[in-house]
């Protein structure tokens, strides 16, 4: 009689065949297009924080839907349902007895899976969204203007300039360069001083705005006589963010 109930048991624990190999929950992979932040996510109530994409995270497998939430700094939350449907490996109950291994498959939710192995989260930028809070949102969009000197939070922010250079004693010289030239002018080359130069200045450059800064630089020539000119380019958003713009400049000597 024990032999018999070892087989029965037996018989019932191989013939439930999803739970066995694929057990109660699914590895489902998540990506997002255009981002390369990390994003915080909800699964079935479950969080996971900064998470890298992609990501291979475990979903319910059940007959409800999968609900999921994905969150990202300067973007709008994303949320998608995962759908479930039949799971193939059930049939193999049918070959190995049939009633006990679907009944326990439907109670652990393993004869149904997502409909998908793979998601992507369409992520969309938030409108007037600033992601650094150097200059508060409220006055980002304000411009540089003659009419106003000195009046934007942008031209309130120290910004610090530091350059060197071996040998020292090089001129240096800088430039504003700008990809939107309708609105912030290129400018012609202005002297500083030699190296080593240190000081600390804003940016009050005509027509700019912190949301505009990426798209303007500051380009920086270093002079010597014997030696090479060298020219380094410094992007004003990643500058004002950072309040610094600084760089060292190793003179190479011109050939004779």
């Amino acid at each position: 009689m024990k032999k018999i109930l070892m087989i029965i048991g037996v018989l019932t624990v191989l013939s439930s065949c999803a739970t066995i190999f694929n057990g109660s929950r699914a590895k489902i992979v998540f990506d997002a297009n255009k981002i390369d932040k990390p994003v915080n996510l909800t699964v079935d109530g479950k969080k996971y924080s900064h998470v890298t994409l992609p990501a291979r995270v475990k979903v319910k497998r059940g007959f409800k839907p999968s609900h999921v939430l994905a969150e990202a700094q300067g973007y709008e939350p994303y949320s998608l349902i995962i759908n479930k449907e039949f799971n193939v490996t059930t049939l193999c109950n049918i070959l190995l007895g049939g009633v006990p291994g679907m009944a326990i498959d439907a109670a652990t939710g393993a004869m149904m899976k997502p409909e998908s192995s793979y998601y992507n989260f369409n992520f969309r930028p938030m409108k007037n969204y600033v992601e650094d809070p150097t200059i508060i949102a409220g006055e980002a969009g304000n411009m540089v203007s003659r009419d106003n000197p000195g009046g934007t939070a942008l031209e309130r922010t120290i910004i610090r300039w530091f350059f060197d250079s071996d040998p020292r004693g090089a001129r240096i010289y800088w430039r504003v360069v700008s990809s939107i030239p309708s609105i912030v002018k290129n400018t012609n080359e202005t002297y500083l001083m030699t190296t080593p130069f240190e000081e600390t200045r804003a940016f009050n450059i005509l027509g700019l705005t912190y949301e505009n800064s990426r798209d303007v630089q500051i380009e920086i020539k270093v002079s010597k006589k014997g030696y090479e000119d060298q020219v380094k380019r410094f992007n004003v958003r990643q500058a004002i963010d950072q309040q610094e713009i600084s760089s060292f400049f190793e003179m190479v000597e011109k050939e004779e």
